[in-house]
């Protein structure tokens, strides 16, 4: 067993997760092609259906394990700017956010790229700048995701993209955890 260690990210949002990393990275850098158009297509169906996983999946897939509402935003912001973040088992509240952004992102990229093959659109240039617009956004979102996610890993001695491959995360950080009794001296 993973003594100190909780199952956190079940089997589908591991395997959404990285597929559409997957997908992302190749169309953000790949050729612009039919695949292009069939993988984004496929990415977008994940989100939606990781959306609805949010709804009623596992514990720490629901939304209502990591919903960065603004109380829990200003209380994690303020654990970072004093130097000890909060440990959550689920999303921190800036990750929550983050993950919110590029599912949105993703979604529209889909939409727009969509679009710029409906004839209604046919030699309009909006759908195309729309689309490069969104790609260059979802770039910016990515690499701030893998930073954090690199930063966070460090800062916090917890592998968060470890994590994401095994589903298993520290129950207790190291730093909370309770004083060891001694016994008479």
């Amino acid at each position: 067993m993973h003594e100190g260690r909780v199952k956190t990210w079940d089997l589908w949002v591991r395997l959404t997760h990285w597929t559409v990393a997957g997908i992302v990275a190749w169309n953000l850098f790949g050729p612009t092609d039919a695949t292009h158009r069939v993988l984004g297509y496929i990415a977008a169906g994940l989100v939606g259906v990781r959306i609805v996983w949010g709804f009623v999946g596992t514990r720490y897939a629901r939304f209502s394990a990591w919903w960065p509402t603004p109380a829990h935003l200003i209380d994690y912001v303020r654990s970072l700017a004093r130097g000890k973040p909060m440990h959550h088992l689920s999303h921190n509240p800036l990750g929550g956010l983050m993950a919110i952004a590029l599912w949105l992102l993703i979604l529209a990229l889909g939409v727009s790229g969509w679009l710029m093959r409906l004839d209604a659109f046919w030699g309009e240039d909006w759908p195309q700048e729309l689309h490069t617009i969104l790609s260059i956004m979802l770039e910016l979102c990515v690499s701030v995701h893998i930073a954090a996610a690199l930063l966070m890993s460090v800062w916090t001695r917890e592998n968060l993209i470890g994590a994401m491959l095994t589903g298993f995360r520290r129950s207790v950080p190291e730093n909370k955890k309770a004083p060891q009794k001694r016994g008479p001296s």
